[in-house]
């Protein structure tokens, strides 16, 4: 199954869901498809859509994906990098409508530069990122906040 996560931005996300849905009727995508897609509105038979859902069920669908092909949003990447999955990040962009600024860009080059996930980015083909999904081995995800606890704990403990 992949999953898309298009997360909780009131902003719609309509074109990543339309990239997906045109990969699913041309059976490029062959797999069970579910679909977060928040204020994004969609129809689709071909693919499963649940507007929002509980933690639980998220985190049932993450560990149940083959893929997740998700907005870049830093929740919605790191949930998938914890879980050991293969990420596909696509950043919301400003001259769509889709967010308020371009940040999402800066986490999508980040954790591609150091390996961890792949991205769809504007003028990409979303087939071609796919393919290289089927290969892709992502480098383990190790989250900086148990040692930024660790120094603030020590901080505060001999200040």
């Amino acid at each position: 199954m992949i999953l898309v996560v298009l997360g909780t931005h009131e902003l719609p996300f309509t074109r990543l869901v339309d990239e997906v849905d045109r990969l699913k009727q041309e059976n490029v995508i062959q797999e069970e498809v579910i679909v977060q897609h928040g204020h994004t509105p969609y129809k689709s038979g071909r693919m499963t859509l649940k507007p929002f859902v509980s933690y639980e069920e998220m985190e049932a669908l993450y560990d149940d994906a083959s893929l997740v092909i998700t907005h870049a949003g830093t929740g919605s990447v790191i949930t998938g990098l914890r879980k050991g999955k293969k990420v596909i990040a696509a950043p919301r962009l400003k001259k769509y409508g889709e967010h308020n600024d371009d940040h999402q860009l800066q986490l999508v080059e980040a954790f591609t530069a150091q390996g961890h996930i792949l991205s769809w980015n504007d003028g990409d083909r979303l087939e071609a990122v796919i393919h290289q999904a089927s290969h892709f081995v992502p480098k383990p995800f190790q989250s900086g906040k148990q040692r930024l606890q660790e120094i603030l704990t020590d901080f505060i403990d001999h200040a």
